[in-house]
């Protein structure tokens, strides 16, 4: 399972885009980290820099190691459509995001903890693969157990502020989900330009 160890703020710091650790911690040092971080701005970057700080938010984002995150590319790029947007559905696709996306989890950490401990099935199987990816059609259950179902409907009160999105369906009374369809990139509205990442992984 791929985890993120180590000061998490200072990875939102480094990349200024607010992905993992504290948002108070955030915005009290919102320049980069290090000594000189404070004093004169940012450094003009390179292309390259630009490109790679955009495939490390999604990265980052996502929770998802570079060898995981190089063989997502290679399904998009050999899949029909715009290989940006299949990258960004792959990822969304993710139980681990679903489980999160549909408020059974704070945060994709959190899902991603539910599922290797065995609190999801899927189709009414238990899936503790945080990486498998769904499809449309797929139905995601958090298990029938008094400690499981505690922990999801303790996260739906903390998340029901939340809108899910509309390529997802979810019934918190019965702790089901279901996946309509794959979302758009205009659904997704990523953190990160995923085009500077495909022209990052074609050079």
């Amino acid at each position: 399972m791929a985890r993120t160890t180590g000061p998490k703020t200072k990875i939102s710091r480094r990349l200024n885009t607010l992905i993992i650790g504290s948002p108070k911690a955030f915005e009290r040092r919102s320049y980069p980290p290090g000594v000189h971080g404070q004093k004169g701005g940012r450094r003009k970057l390179s292309n390259y820099a630009l490109a790679l700080a955009e495939k490390q938010k999604l990265r980052y984002q996502y929770g998802v190691l570079e060898r995981q995150f190089r063989r997502y590319f290679q399904i998009a790029v050999s899949t029909r459509g715009v290989t940006g947007e299949i990258l960004l559905q792959i990822l969304e696709s993710r139980l681990d995001n679903i489980v999160y996306r549909l408020g059974f989890a704070k945060t994709r950490d959190a899902a991603r903890q539910m599922v290797s401990h065995g609190h999801v099935q899927v189709n009414g199987r238990k899936l503790d693969c945080s990486s498998a990816t769904l499809r449309a059609g797929d139905k995601v259950t958090i298990k029938d157990t008094p400690g499981a179902r505690r922990l999801a409907a303790k996260n739906l009160d903390q998340t029901q502020i939340v809108t899910v999105p509309e390529w997802l369906v979810v019934d918190k009374d019965n702790f089901t989900g279901e996946v309509l369809r794959l979302p758009t990139r205009e659904e997704i509205n990523p953190v990160a330009n995923e085009q500077l990442v495909v022209e990052l992984y074609s050079r």
